[in-house]
């Protein structure tokens, strides 16, 4: 595992101070996004396809902090949108790191070139950057050719230039084994930090709906990427535990309230997948929010997900509770052989509600000075 052990004891004695205090749901990791314009249109993505309007908008360096200090999680992650295109996205870090917040900027390093001279090595900051395979499968990904490219030479930069490095790649039902293997023995020579791992996610507004895969497929397909590992060269940004369960060994429900999200319409409801309204205050979305009407089991939308936004978080609590099974599956390696856990039954599941373009309409209405609602607005925007 690749999570430097300064942030290992932090998170830990977070935990263990949550379980103290008798605090059933917690944050882990604030999924921050200031902005949701980016410089790629990647298919599979749900984050960019809003009217202009709301893409030229952006969180201020107070009210990102102000956010982080709200929730109170050890971790933020910074994503998008594309950050570096926020002109004040260095600010932003800084600010956080002076609090001693474990920070990780997720980028598709397009701009890393340009805006590397504004960041500073520390032990509590990470480039996550975007790579999804190899040339090929990664640029089919974010629909344009050369970004792979790019993204390796912002890598090699971002190491000489001394700062941690992970990727962060998002697998479909496209993968093939194989080649997941031998990109990720690439990465790795490279000399990047750390891999962050994940199945993708059918996002509502995204335009591809075809190639994101269901739980069975999941399973499979990890334990087929990680059976080529046998000489354990991978070095992954995640606890082992979650990483057993992507292959079908761990029985884990979703723990959305893990990773809450805070954007320009507020904090998320119930998580960073999925758009279900918003609450004003993070108080507000912890103490106001149905979490039991969500998850896999629970609502049809969450019938495939296996996201580490939702199932990292349940991960790291059962690590700190069981440090010998999470020691057992770091040192034995993930099983990739025998029966899976049980999956969790699916026919007591509430149906779909496509109310994802609601808080759309509302926040057209009042950047335009109307007081009702905006004309609906299409899931092409």
């Amino acid at each position: 595992m690749s999570i430097p052990l300064r942030q290992t004891i932090r998170v830990g004695t977070y935990v263990i101070a949550q379980h103290v205090k008798g605090v059933r749901r917690y944050p882990l990791v604030l999924m921050l996004e200031p902005l949701f314009r980016c410089n790629l249109a990647c298919a599979g993505c749900g984050k960019i396809d809003y009217p202009d309007a709301i893409l030229n908008q952006r969180l201020s360096v107070d009210e990102c902090v102000a956010a982080a200090d709200e929730c109170g999680a050890p971790m933020v992650v910074i994503a998008g949108g594309e950050p570096l295109l926020h002109r004040e996205i260095d600010e932003i870090a800084r600010r956080m790191i002076a609090k001693k917040r474990f920070v990780y900027l997720c980028t598709n390093a397009l701009l890393l070139e340009k805006k590397i001279h504004q960041f500073e090595p520390s032990p509590y900051f990470c480039w996550t950057i975007h790579l999804d395979g190899d040339r090929e499968d990664h640029d089919r990904s974010v629909c344009q050719d050369g970004v792979h490219d790019r993204a390796v030479a912002a890598i090699k930069l971002a190491k000489s230039s001394g700062f941690r490095v992970n990727i962060n790649a998002t697998l479909f039902d496209t993968a093939d084994p194989e080649r997941v293997a031998r990109f990720f023995d690439a990465t790795m020579e490279i000399g990047i930090d750390g891999i962050t791992v994940s199945p993708g996610y059918a996002y509502e507004r995204a335009p591809d709906q075809e190639h994101f895969l269901n739980r069975r497929r999941t399973k499979e397909l990890f334990r087929e990427i990680f059976k080529r590992d046998k000489r354990r060269r991978w070095s992954f940004n995640q606890s082992s535990l979650f990483l057993d369960f992507l292959a079908g060994n761990q029985p884990y429900h979703c723990t959305p309230w893990g990773n809450p999200t805070r954007n320009y319409f507020g904090w998320q409801r119930p998580c960073y997948l999925l758009g279900e309204g918003y609450a004003k205050t993070f108080k507000e979305l912890m103490e106001e929010t149905d979490w039991e009407a969500y998850g896999t089991g629970n609502y049809e939308k969450c019938a495939n997900c296996m996201v580490h936004s939702g199932y990292e978080a349940t991960a790291v609590m059962d690590s700190v509770k069981n440090p010998l099974k999470a020691a057992a599956v770091a040192l034995r390696g993930v099983r990739t052989k025998g029966d899976m856990a049980p999956e969790i039954p699916l026919d007591r599941q509430r149906p779909a509600s496509y109310v994802f373009s609601r808080h759309v309409e509302e926040a057209m209405g009042r950047l335009e000075g109307r007081h009702e609602p905006a004309q609906r607005v299409s899931r092409s925007g």
